[in-house]
């Protein structure tokens, strides 16, 4: 079979690890990785899964591939940190059947907490990486580094962009290779990283580097353009793409496998070519490696190493051309929002009314930072929301964290938080941490996870308890509540900000956008009975506007009848009535 078809960069990677014969996949969602794991439970010859967190996801391939299998583990750049520690010994090591390592990264923080290029760390963990430009690269890639994987005997990292992920082209599809297993042969100096074994490994990491810097000189991966020997540009990934928009006649040298370079192939561009740019996303990570070979080559002092590149931005600084630049400045702010009838705003409307700080974590409910809610505080990393009220705590005493919660998702407690929440039980900790368990991993799209009782594959499974998990690492005190019940929830908060115990509290409702949700009802506003008061517009629902008189109105057409802004209008103008057809 040969036929082509138009492809998300994140579909044609799902399509290549079944092409290259993949049996296992672990993944934690993180967007822009995402959708490959859900492409890939679409093919049935691949073991496909969510786990907790991506260290784990990384830990499971690497199991596979001692086991003689091909695996996959999938991941966005912060998630790689997560991974980084079975990643590093998993270089000395080397494979049995190969094994990739997809990381997407974030320029331009679409979706994340911090910028960061996938190059430094692989650099550091002497990891090969490449680095497609296009959907049918995606495919490719990921099939030779299964073949680089195995030839070389090492893990691979195939890098990506938020625009590659979500971007389209079109790829060729090809028939499934079934590789043959290779059988398991206990080799202890290979696989058990004590320090005598380490020590002998690392050589081993530094002479395949050695080997594949040199070999790549012939890499298909890695091509060179000579056009206009005027001026030409040392590139990779998306960029490659700006880089032929903006000047199509331009000489380019593209590197596929941008860890480790080819020196010989630099030397021949260079030598070719009078002026040469090196056009990179991020940090200056092939810039300074061709400036360390005593190369002369113009980069990040013409480019930034903030944010997304684009054809607009090259042609500035190449041709001083301001035409078609996106003037950013002429587009309405829209700020991301709580859905209408999210369970996350009735928790943080009744933590504003009580006037206490959230130590926050990695989810939708980071909104919770903007007004007019303007409840969570600190916001670092998955699972930091726990452990930063515990050190809190330890800074300066528990009266000071009375005023304070940590507030932390279903997905994300599984991920990172159990461990934060162990440790405050094990140092005496009080405190109160607040789990928002909205049954799903709702940031990035609607994932499953251990505690919703559905596998990647949607098949049933074992669902973890949150509140007899909270007991069983020692938290006595575990109170489960409905988000909306706001006048439970706060005398909850209340009572249990105000001990000296430790106390989790759980909020259960369900994420409004779940796939099965109905709302039979809808608020409804009688502007008879409203008084302008503005009350109901401090929750910061979307569906809640004023009208030119200054009374209160609510779009039925959003409104899912959560009932919230109905709790604080004193004045009971606001009702809850049937939809039409229910």
């Amino acid at each position: 079979m040969a036929n082509k078809t138009i492809m998300l960069g994140n579909e044609a990677i799902a399509r290549g690890a079944y092409e290259a014969g993949v049996k296992v996949s672990s993944a934690y969602p993180g967007t822009p990785s995402t959708e490959i794991s859900e492409y890939l439970a679409k093919y049935d010859e691949v073991y496909t899964e969510w786990a907790p967190n991506e260290k784990v996801a990384a830990e499971v391939a690497i199991g596979a591939s001692i086991a003689g299998v091909r695996s996959l583990a999938c991941m966005k750049h912060v998630g790689l940190n997560v991974a980084s520690d079975p990643l590093y010994t998993f270089s000395y090591t080397g494979v049995g059947g190969g094994s990739v390592i997809v990381v997407a990264d974030d320029p331009g923080l679409a979706s994340s907490q911090n910028e960061q290029d996938t190059r430094m760390i692989a650099r550091a963990a002497h990891v090969p990486v490449l680095e497609p430009s296009d959907s049918s690269e995606a495919k490719e890639f990921l099939k030779y580094a299964y073949t680089l994987s195995e030839q070389y005997d090492t893990p691979v990292i195939l890098r990506t962009t938020t625009k590659l992920a979500h971007s389209q082209s079109a790829v060729e599809l090809c028939d499934r290779t079934e590789v043959e297993d290779k059988p398991y042969e206990r080799q202890v100096q290979k696989y058990v990283m004590m320090p005598a074994s380490a020590i002998g490994r690392h050589l081993v990491v530094e002479d395949r580097e050695k080997r594949m810097a040199e070999d790549s000189a012939s890499f298909f991966v890695n091509k060179m353009e000579i056009n206009d020997k005027k001026i030409g540009f040392i590139t990779c990934g998306i960029a490659y793409q700006y880089v032929k928009d903006a000047c199509p006649d331009a000489s380019v040298l593209k590197f596929g496998l941008v860890n480790p370079i080819s020196k010989k192939l630099v030397e021949d561009f260079v030598s070719q070519v009078e002026t040469v740019y090196v056009f990179e996303e991020l940090e200056p990570v092939i810039e300074e490696q061709v400036r360390a070979w005593g190369f002369e080559v113009k980069g990040k002092e013409v480019f930034t190493r903030q944010g997304e590149y684009s054809a607009n931005m090259l042609k500035k600084v190449i041709y001083g051309s301001d035409d078609a630049v996106f003037e950013k400045e002429t587009v309405p702010a829209r700020p991301p929002i709580l859905c209408p009838g999210c369970p996350h705003r009735s928790v943080f409307s009744v933590l504003n009314k009580l006037k206490i700080h959230a130590s926050g974590d990695i989810g939708c409910y980071t909104l919770g930072a903007v007004a007019p809610l303007s409840v969570i505080d600190t916001t670092i990393c998955m699972g930091a929301s726990i452990s930063a009220l515990h050190g809190m705590e330890k800074a300066k005493g528990k009266e000071y964290v009375k005023n304070w919660v940590a507030v932390i998702g279903d997905s994300t407690f599984l991920h990172t938080g159990i461990n934060s929440l162990i440790n405050m039980v094990y140092n005496k900790a009080t405190g109160t941490v607040m789990i928002l368990d909205n049954r799903t991993t709702g940031m990035t799209g609607h994932q499953d996870h251990a505690a919703t009782g559905k596998t990647l594959k949607g098949e049933d499974t074992n669902s973890i308890d949150l509140k007899e998990l909270c007991h069983a690492v020692g938290v006595k005190n575990v109170i489960e509540v409905n988000a909306f019940d706001v006048e439970t929830l706060e005398a909850t908060i209340k009572e249990s900000v105000s001990s000296d115990t430790l106390t989790v509290i759980i909020t259960k409702s369900p994420c409004v956008l779940l796939k099965g949700q109905k709302f039979i009802n809808k608020c409804v506003v009688d502007a008879d009975l409203c008084r302008k008061c503005g009350a109901c517009t401090k929750i910061g629902c979307p569906a809640i506007s004023k009208t030119a008189d200054g009374k209160v109105t609510i779009d039925a057409t959003m409104c899912n009848g959560c009932g919230l802004c109905m709790t604080r209008c004193k004045f009971g103008a606001i009702k809850l009535v049937a939809k039409e057809g229910n």
